[in-house]
């Protein structure tokens, strides 16, 4: 069992910037890829990135492509999601992911594990 923490959420004017992080409890973490979603209210919760076990290949919504950059590092456990020019649409509770598997695979919503989520909130 993984357990997957969520951390750097908060509010931000529109244009700004977060770095959300996703700490997890077990080493089997770097054995598997990780991704982040996210659900906004009254919406059905979405795909956003993920990335690799090893970090060489990443994948991304197309509303975020070129805003978002997905990364890890094994080595703390720790998978990251840093957000570029904000918008009010990205507001939203933003969920880290793992499961095995190709990380398209995990983009359908394929996931083993959840984190209880971090609010992010862009203020226009």
């Amino acid at each position: 069992q993984v357990q997957l923490v969520e951390s750097g959420g908060g509010l931000v004017q529109a244009g700004g910037a977060l770095r959300l992080s996703c700490a997890a409890s077990q080493r089997t973490f770097n054995n598997l890829p990780m991704g982040w979603f996210r659900q906004a209210p009254g919406k059905e919760r979405e795909f956003v990135a993920a990335i690799t076990w090893g970090g060489e290949s990443t994948y991304y919504a197309d509303s975020v492509k070129g805003r978002f950059t997905i990364s890890r590092d094994n080595a703390k456990k720790t998978g990251y999601l840093q957000m570029n020019s904000l918008k009010p649409e990205d507001t939203a509770v933003y969920y880290c992911a793992a499961a095995p598997g190709p990380i398209v695979r995990m983009a359908r919503g394929n996931v083993d594990y959840w984190g209880q989520g971090t609010q992010v909130t862009v203020s226009s």
